[in-house]
């Protein structure tokens, strides 16, 4: 079995989740900003959801599909959110995923945990693109990407489905050649 990796920012720690962070990922979740604002969680969060989750990232992480870390205090452990990529070895690229809890938006802490990830997806998956997306009424999304370094490549109109809405989404992307300019 490869054990997926720690990664350690100034205040933080990227770590694989674990059973026993499923309350607090249920608590952080279940807040309807979370839900509204990300494409794949649904609202409500119900009992068993965060179990379910957290049991794929192992299978995935082996195979090389994807890799997720919960995004924790460096001080106090303290999980605070989640970052990963769902990686496309085929084309060496993979698609950036995250949330935070709403407690803990506008500190920085997306970019910085951002960051460590590129670092460890250019180098240690070799990839050669990351990209992500965000709905058009979430530009707070768009500037922790633009913070990353990615580069908005477009705007894709009533592209995804949420809640029985059509969603406009912006696409944006980093390449490995980007980051050693």
């Amino acid at each position: 079995m490869t054990k997926q990796p720690n990664l350690t920012t100034e205040r933080l720690i990227l770590r694989p989740f674990e059973l026993n962070d499923a309350p607090i990922i249920q608590q952080l979740v279940g807040d309807p900003a979370i839900a509204d604002t990300t494409l794949n969680i649904p609202h409500p969060y119900l009992d068993g959801m965060a179990e379910g989750w957290i049991a794929t990232h192992q299978p995935q992480f082996e195979i090389g599909a994807s890799v997720v870390f919960a995004i924790t205090l460096r001080t106090t452990d303290e999980l605070i959110g989640s970052i990963g990529l769902g990686i496309e070895r085929r084309h060496d690229r993979a698609e950036l995923g995250y949330w935070v809890g709403v407690p803990y938006w506008g500190k920085g802490y997306c970019t910085e945990a951002g960051r460590e990830l590129f670092a460890y997806g250019f180098t240690d998956l070799a990839l050669n693109r990351i990209y992500s997306c965000h709905f058009t009424r979430n530009p707070a999304s768009g500037k922790v990407m633009q913070k990353l370094g990615m580069i908005q490549e477009g705007i894709a109109r009533k592209s995804v489905k949420k809640n029985e809405n059509y969603e406009d989404i912006v696409t944006y992307a980093i390449l490995r050649e980007d980051r050693i300019k």
